[in-house]
């Protein structure tokens, strides 16, 4: 991988909190990603299931984790299976990890290679008394491809058809919303990259620029800084193209008078970043842009101050609405008929702000987290409020990073420009 080697720590203590959480004589499996076919003979490029990594670290294809605490065998209480390495592969597709490598990422030291699967599988559910299988759980989740997880849960079900089942996915969105010192610590790797990608674009930023030149600069230098790339596909965003919120073709030219949305976040280490700024083409904001700028910077170091432990999700959104509903009638965007005659499952804001303002970050951009539980110490969140005005072809979305600690919020994305006099000095300087 080109990321340089993580501390495996954070893999031991992940299969720890995921342990304390599986029951009396359960047994968890998790499996790597597939490679997906193009056409012909090509391939996407290798992104490994988050999970699997999360609990062992391993970052390669055909791989299987069992964690079984229970295990009359010592060696079977937690196992990696993975694919054996040989010379042929070796000299095509560069060595695959051995038993010793294995155990250096993750901390595992009991390793068998997949032929041994069903042999060794077999001796362990023989003594097990509930299978946890893990699904895709995730709230956006709308996938119709079958992964190897699902083939593997199929294949299961038909071979031990007289087992209990039961979920993974509900410790792992538990445990996987709580980050630790030392994965904040990647986070924050992923979030200079990031700081070093968007101090790089302000001082390429011009009238007549492409969006796409903006995206080879991030591109750039996010390739040089270890990163595999975008953490997501990126919004750079021109005039009105920033009144799409999913907008990703990335394909006009910047105007002088207009603002650019940038919705751009690098990965490193599987960890990413999610950050979105606007920044004006000619390095200077008109006074309208500056006084819509200024209201969604508010609402979003308002909302900040509300990502506290015991608060919950749930009503901090409702919270956020009613400081956008404030700034919009102060605006002149939305008025008191509007308020008063708003549909409660659609308030008069949405209009102009049409999405959520928080969710969980790590492993994914758009991680897994109970959003039925209170926040806590460790939850990574970003903050994006926005005002999206088509008319006007202006769209301004803040967001950052935030980590919540025992003494406040850790911003990840602090060094990103912000204030209005920052980026403008900043870009002119």
């Amino acid at each position: 991988m080109r990321y340089l080697p993580l501390d495996r720590q954070i893999f031991i203590d992940n299969r720890e909190r995921f342990r304390q959480l599986l029951p009396s004589g359960g047994l968890a499996v998790f499996n790597s990603n597939d490679i997906y076919p193009t056409s012909a003979d090509g391939t996407m490029p290798f992104v490994q299931h988050k999970d699997i990594f999360h609990l062992s670290g391993v970052d390669q294809e055909e791989s299987i984790l069992v964690i079984f605490p229970d295990a009359y065998k010592e060696e079977h209480r937690e196992v990696l299976f993975l694919k054996e390495t040989n010379e042929h592969i070796a000299v095509w597709e560069g060595e695959k990890l051995t038993a010793e490598k294995a155990l250096e990422v993750s901390g595992i030291s009991s390793v068998f290679w997949l032929q041994d699967f069903e042999r060794v599988f077999n001796e362990m559910m023989s003594q097990a008394e509930v299978v946890f299988l893990n699904t895709n759980e995730h709230l956006r989740n709308a996938s119709p491809v079958q992964t190897r997880e699902d083939r593997f849960i199929e294949w299961c079900k038909q071979k031990y058809p007289a087992h209990n089942y039961d979920r993974s996915a509900p410790i792992m969105h538990r445990i996987r919303a709580v980050k630790s010192d030392l994965e904040i610590a990647v986070m924050q790797q992923a979030a200079d990259i990031t700081t070093k990608g968007y101090r790089r674009v302000l001082k390429a930023i011009k009238p007549g620029i492409t969006e796409y030149e903006l995206e080879a600069e991030f591109m750039h230098e996010f390739l040089s800084n270890r990163s595999r790339g975008f953490a997501y596909t990126p919004i750079i965003a021109s005039g009105y193209n920033a009144c799409v919120l999913h907008y990703i073709e990335n394909k006009d030219v910047c105007n002088d008078g207009d603002t650019i949305l940038f919705d751009v976040g690098a990965e490193y280490a599987n960890y990413a970043c999610d950050v979105t700024r606007v920044y004006p083409v000619s390095g200077k904001f008109t006074d309208r842009q500056k006084q819509i700028y200024n209201a969604v910077l508010r609402v979003q170091k308002a909302s900040l101050e509300m990502l506290v432990p015991g608060n919950n999700l749930n009503d901090y959104h409702v919270e956020v609405g009613k400081l956008m509903t404030s700034e919009l009638l102060d605006l002149g965007l939305i008025d008191q008929t509007d308020v008063k005659n708003e549909n409660p499952k659609w308030p008069a804001y949405k209009k102009y702000f049409m999405h959520g303002t928080s969710h969980y970050i790590g492993l994914d951009t758009h991680d897994v987290g109970l959003w039925t539980a209170d926040m806590q110490v460790g939850n990574v969140f970003t903050c994006e409020p926005g005002i999206y005005i088509p008319e006007e072809n202006l769209g301004v979305r803040i967001e950052d990073d935030v980590v919540i600690t025992e003494n406040g919020l850790l911003n990840l994305t602090a060094g990103i420009p912000k204030e209005v006099e920052e980026i403008e000095d900043f870009m002119n300087s």
